[in-house]
């Protein structure tokens, strides 16, 4: 069988996010000279986070550069990245109740309530799981119109996830000034398409 480009470069996404997982693993063991530094867990928490929210932004992106390249083969990439960005979000999650709060629940719930940014991300990675659930094809066919309703509150996931990563740091805050202001991009070019579209449509005939 003969894949198509647009296949191998769905796999290689697949290979290419699958990288940075395999690494923390060898890094978890101490396997192929990888290793997680002096803290493990703290860092284990940024990577998975960053790897998140960059995966999540990503596929974002997605939809845009198909219609820039008038190339509609390139949104089979959307719902892969999307995928790897909810993966490494409950990644991200499970260290911190595993291995960071080690299922001490009154901590978690104090954290919950007192701490912003575990408020923040934990309301991100909350609407991100019905997005993982409804991404089969079935449940597009199902959901029809609601489906892309639905996923348009990835947005609001991609701005909650920027927020949780500011809120963490103290000083500079270039890098999620840097992830906001893409999400702004891709917003903003949504919706200018989104209206350009509407305005370019023809009048319906009387």
């Amino acid at each position: 069988m003969v894949l198509s480009r647009w296949q191998l470069l769905r796999y290689a996404l697949h290979l290419g996010l699958c990288l940075p997982l395999t690494r923390l693993v060898l890094g978890a063991f101490g396997l192929a000279g990888q290793s997680l530094g002096p803290d493990p867990i703290e860092y284990l928490l940024r990577e998975l986070g960053w790897w998140a929210l960059t995966t999540l932004v990503g596929s974002l992106a997605v939809t845009p550069v198909a219609q820039l390249l008038g190339k509609a083969p390139v949104l089979r990439l959307r719902r892969p990245a999307g995928l790897w960005g909810f993966a490494y979000a409950l990644l991200h999650f499970s260290v911190y109740l595993s291995l960071d709060r080690q299922w001490h629940w009154q901590e978690i719930l104090k954290d919950l309530s007192q701490r912003p940014y575990i408020m923040v991300g934990f309301a991100a990675l909350l609407l991100l799981l019905p997005l993982a659930a409804t991404s089969t094809a079935g449940a597009m066919r199902r959901l029809g119109r609601r489906w892309r309703t639905l996923h348009r509150l990835v947005y609001g996931v991609g701005v909650l996830a920027v927020l949780h990563f500011a809120l963490q740091v103290k000083k500079d805050l270039t890098e999620p000034l840097l992830y906001a202001g893409c999400l702004g991009v891709l917003l903003g070019w949504r919706l200018w398409r989104k209206k350009w579209m509407a305005a370019t449509q023809p009048e319906p005939t009387r």
